[in-house]
């Protein structure tokens, strides 16, 4: 069933209001018709909908809704993953980011480390991140997510250690020496799975070069979780899908 997301202002007395592409979407890409059915999502909230009108207007589109029946997203993990990347080179993170929604993530940071090789650009940043989140959103919308997961702005290395080092586990992903295999720090961890508590993990991984030693031994000293990641080493753009998975095996499946 096609899925849709929406702010609770969109919500009122059982009646929801889809406009512009979404709204376009449902009418003429879709070409659905009155008495059919959509999922609608607003925090985390599945509400099953049917449509009821349309926008006679086709350059300002606009449906309504009535809501049938509301259930809790049976999609999100046990969990919330903060995906910490530092800046890969092209358009791999636009890749990082579909997958790491696919997988369960609920943020995605970028940020800068000593071994990029891409940088933000200040007077670029503001329409990168705009298009980031469309990503997400778009890949939240094909993969039947309950929630919209955030991609923030660019952060540099020392705002980002301090973000991560609120989650309640943090991992950071490195091929040096002084690491723990990943299935035994999330054993050891050992996060029940209950409904009324969502742990905070976060997950944080390297550009094409990785981390420098020193970089390293600053996260080591946070009191982050050292993971390495098996015997092989890992493109940038795969070990954040890689981590993700592991979570899901160890705490949701």
């Amino acid at each position: 069933m096609p899925r849709f997301f929406v702010q609770s202002s969109d919500l009122q007395e059982g009646i929801v209001t889809l406009t512009g592409d979404d709204a376009h979407h449902v009418a003429y890409s879709l070409r659905l018709a009155a008495g059919k059915h959509i999922d609608v999502c607003c925090d985390g909230l599945v509400y099953d909908c049917e449509l009821e009108a349309f926008s006679p207007d086709k350059s300002h589109p606009w449906v309504k809704a009535r809501v049938c029946s509301v259930t809790k997203a049976d999609t999100e993990p046990p969990y919330q993953v903060v995906l910490y990347q530092a800046l890969p080179k092209g358009d791999k993170l636009d890749i990082i980011i579909q997958k790491a929604v696919e997988c369960g993530v609920a943020q995605v940071v970028p940020f800068e480390s000593s071994r990029c090789i891409a940088r933000a650009k200040s007077d670029a940043e503001a329409r990168k991140t705009e298009r980031r989140q469309r990503i997400a959103e778009e890949a939240a919308k094909q993969c039947g997510r309950g929630i919209i997961p955030k991609v923030s702005p660019t952060v540099s290395f020392s705002e980002m250690l301090n973000e991560a080092s609120k989650a309640d586990m943090t991992l950071f992903c490195y091929e040096g020496e002084g690491t723990s295999s990943l299935p035994v720090v999330l054993t050891k961890a050992n996060f029940q799975k209950e409904k009324t508590y969502s742990p905070v993990i976060a997950v944080i991984v390297g550009s094409e070069g990785g981390f420098s030693p020193e970089e390293a031994t600053e996260a080591a000293v946070r009191g982050f979780s050292m993971v390495g990641l098996g015997r092989r080493i890992l493109r940038c753009e795969t070990a954040p899908s890689f981590v993700l998975a592991c979570l899901s095996y160890q705490y949701e499946l």
